[in-house]
C-alpha cells in the first residue's frame, strides 16, 4: 500500500472515495439506515474536496483502499474499505498522520465499538461524550484525545 498526499481532487479520485466511503460505512455504521448513508453520502463529495489534508491509501494498482482527512490536528475522518480492515492499514495511517500532522483530537460515533477500541488502541481516550453527532443527528458520539503517555 502507498500511502498519498493529495492535493489534486479529481472527480475521478472523489468517485473512488465515495465507494471506499460507502462500503465502509455500510459495514461498520449498522445503526445507520440506507436511506440514511443515502442522504449522508450527498455530504461526502463536498468533504473529501474542502477538507485541508486528505490521505489515501492505494493498492499496488493505484486504486484507493482507505483514506484520511485531518484539519489541523483533528482527525476528521478515516474510513477503510471492508476487505482491508483488520490488515493494519489503519493503524499505517494514524501513525502516518500522528507524524505528519501531530492529529492529536477525533471524534468517533459510540454506535461504532470497534472503531472506539481501534482509537483506543492507538492511545487516544474518551474525554466528552454527546448525545446527538456533529450535525445534530440523533447519533451519540465521543470524543477522544491523545493520551499524554503516547510519544507524539
Amino acid at each position: 500500500m502507498n500511502i498519498i498526499k493529495i492535493e489534486d481532487r479529481t472527480p475521478i479520485l472523489v468517485e473512488q472515495l465515495v465507494k471506499v466511503w460507502k462500503s465502509s460505512v455500510t459495514e461498520t455504521h449498522t445503526f445507520l439506515s440506507d436511506e440514511e448513508i443515502s442522504h449522508i453520502q450527498e455530504y461526502v463529495p463536498r468533504a473529501l474536496t474542502d477538507i485541508p489534508h486528505l490521505i489515501i491509501a492505494e493498492n499496488g494498482n493505484g486504486i484507493p483502499q482507505a483514506f484520511m482527512g485531518i484539519d489541523e490536528q483533528k482527525l476528521e475522518m478515516l474510513f477503510i474499505a471492508p476487505e482491508e480492515r483488520g490488515r493494519g492499514l489503519g493503524k499505517k495511517l494514524i501513525e502516518y498522520g500522528m507524524k505528519e500532522y501531530s492529529i492529536n483530537e477525533l471524534v468517533v460515533n459510540e454506535q461504532n465499538p470497534q472503531a472506539k477500541g481501534f482509537y483506543e488502541h492507538m492511545g487516544f481516550q474518551v474525554y466528552k461524550r454527546t448525545e446527538t453527532d456533529e450535525q445534530g443527528r440523533p447519533y451519540p458520539v465521543l470524543y477522544m484525545r491523545l493520551s499524554p503517555s503516547v510519544p507524539s
